[in-house]
């Protein structure tokens, strides 16, 4: 549970209606100001290595250092803004970006400084701001309603391109001007009206009912969710091909600018700026996209847009030219990535939001990864004209993929379904106690079998992302009216936790597998331990038994529920 947002009224609707809410006004504004340090801070990292080395490996390991934390890091930092408070894992974030932000401030003032320093200081900041993207993106749905989610979604990219727009030319001018070492305390300060944002935010949390989950449990259950969520696996990879096809356009923009338009850093900054821009305009519009278009429709048009943009890119020599495409490029660039933003964060319950968040995160920024590294091999061996061709007409091949991976409709999110009551139990149960089996008998019409046997093939995927595994349906050879679901969990606790993170729809699907039962009796469910010797306390009037350490025997309606 959090606050209840409070609108205070503003002017403007559609992508403007977060901004009516003062939480999320207030760290929107902030974060604008934190993106414009870390990119202010990359144009200083990059220029004091040049200062210090000539190796062009070393300069190019600057923005490597800033973004590997990103891939490394994602799903584990996913996991820990589901299992704690996220506006307390966003403040340890930033106070370990903020920590390595001074620590490099004050070596490059006092001339203490090394290439393999600055990398790591450099990585230490990353670590903090890769630690803090799950917490801060899956917060945003507690900070607005859900009808101003998208719109906040979206406003989140803008951000980060009026930050990538202004930001380079922003540490242009201080380095130019007062040196690398202002550009890290820019940076560092920066940081703090974030930590003030944040700090304001009376984030209220029901305490769970249950302990939470060990950390690589945790991990553990946010992929065993993704991979039983087709919607979610198809939008991470729509997002990861969109990536490494998409980056060649970013990987290349210096080639671009020195080899087709035979310019300098100057032009170099207009082009930057240029996208920038173009993402500006994309993220203003996706409402309006949105409402026009399907999710498919809406992903095909950017990716041919965005096809025909490279494409004119790659065959223009003239800066107004190349900037306007670029313009284009950004604006649906921007669409298609906050349209897989919007599609991971409505398909995801908030149990495992962060996680879901972390993956789309690590999709993004691996393919945009990996396709740099191939966009430059292929450039080496072909020039950047070809590369980006290439790249063209494989982004415009890219809505075939629709054929096998549609992109799923986006809706509301899924609300979570009220507290289930714990079953009934008459044997002294650990946290630990396991493996559970449960088993859910149907009796179902001979002339329902096919129609029943569909529903729980949904059925399983459901059990399945939300902790349960072994799953099984079988029939019975002498009785073919009766069913079989049989599936585990691997203890009490994590039976517990799975019956309750159904979310509304879930629960409909659950009762629709129900609703095909027959017969005078309910449906029947076992709860069964599976090793029972050693899992339970068998003497009950052990006295130095922890009290904490056995679960309470909670009664309740034992077929009611799964």
């Amino acid at each position: 549970m959090t606050e209840t947002p409070k609108p205070q009224m503003l002017s403007g609707d559609g992508i403007t209606a977060p901004l009516r809410y003062a939480t999320f006004r207030r760290i929107w504004l902030a974060s604008l100001l934190s993106n414009l340090g870390i990119l202010i801070q990359g144009v200083g990292a990059a220029w004091a290595m040049t200062q210090m080395t000539a190796s062009a490996d070393k300069i190019a390991l600057v923005q490597t250092a800033l973004m590997l934390p990103v891939m490394l890091i994602s799903m584990p930092a996913g996991a820990i803004a589901d299992m704690h408070d996220r506006r307390i894992v966003a403040l340890v974030s930033l106070a370990i970006a903020l920590t390595g932000a001074t620590v490099l401030t004050v070596l490059a003032w006092l001339g203490l400084i090394t290439p393999n320093l600055l990398l790591a200081l450099c990585f230490v900041v990353g670590s903090g701001m890769a630690l803090m993207g799950p917490a801060w993106q899956s917060s945003v749905s507690e900070q607005v309603p859900p009808e101003a989610l998208p719109a906040a979604v979206a406003l989140n990219g803008i951000s980060y391109n009026i930050a990538r727009s202004m930001g380079p030319a922003i540490g242009g001018i201080v380095v130019a001007s007062l040196g690398a070492v202002a550009a890290f305390a820019l940076n560092a300060l920066l940081y703090l009206p974030l930590i003030a944002a944040l700090f304001l935010w009376k984030r209220v949390a029901e305490p769970s009912r249950l302990p939470r989950e060990r950390f690589s449990r945790a991990i553990v259950s946010g992929v065993r969710y993704i991979t039983n969520s087709p919607p979610i696996k198809i939008v991470l990879m729509r997002t990861m091909v969109t990536g490494i096809i998409g980056g060649a356009i970013l990987a290349l923009m210096p080639l671009v600018t020195r080899d087709l338009l035979q310019g300098g850093a100057q032009t170099y900054g207009i082009m930057l700026g240029a996208f920038g821009l173009g993402a500006v305009i994309g993220a203003l519009n996706i409402g309006e996209v949105r409402k026009r278009l399907s999710g498919e429709a809406a992903i095909r048009a950017c990716t041919l847009s965005m096809g025909g943009s490279i494409a004119a890119v790659a065959l223009s020599h003239q800066p107004v030219l190349t900037a306007a495409a670029l313009v284009v490029a950004g604006a649906v660039w921007m669409m298609a990535v906050a349209l897989f933003n919007i599609g991971v964060q409505l398909s995801a319950p908030r149990w495992v939001a962060g996680r879901s968040l972390a993956a789309y995160q690590a999709a993004i920024s691996g393919g945009i990864a990996i396709g740099s590294w191939g966009w430059g091999r292929l450039t080496d061996a072909a020039g950047v004209e070809i590369a980006l061709l290439v790249s063209a007409g494989l982004m415009l091949a890219s809505p075939l993929l629709g054929l096998w991976l549609r992109m799923p409709r986006i809706g509301a999110r899924g609300e979570d379904a009220e507290v289930l009551a714990d079953p009934e139990v008459r044997l002294a149960l650990t946290g630990r106690s396991g493996p559970l089996v449960v088993e859910i008998e149907y009796r179902v019409a001979h002339d329902n079998a096919r129609a029943f046997h569909n529903v729980m093939q949904d059925v399983q995927l459901s059990r399945q992302r939300n902790g349960a595994y072994g799953w099984s349906l079988a029939r019975d050879i002498a009785d073919p009216e009766l069913w079989t679901e049989r599936y585990h969990c691997p203890t009490w606790l994590d039976y517990l936790r799975q019956r309750n993170r159904a979310t509304q729809p879930e629960r409909a699907l659950h009762q629709r597998a129900i609703a095909f039962h027959i017969g005078p009796d309910p449906v029947r469910i076992r709860r069964m331990l599976e090793r029972p010797f050693g899992s339970v306390r068998w003497k009950d009037d052990t006295p130095d038994r922890a009290a904490n350490d056995v679960l309470p025997v909670i009664a309740s309606a034992a077929g009611s529920s799964t």
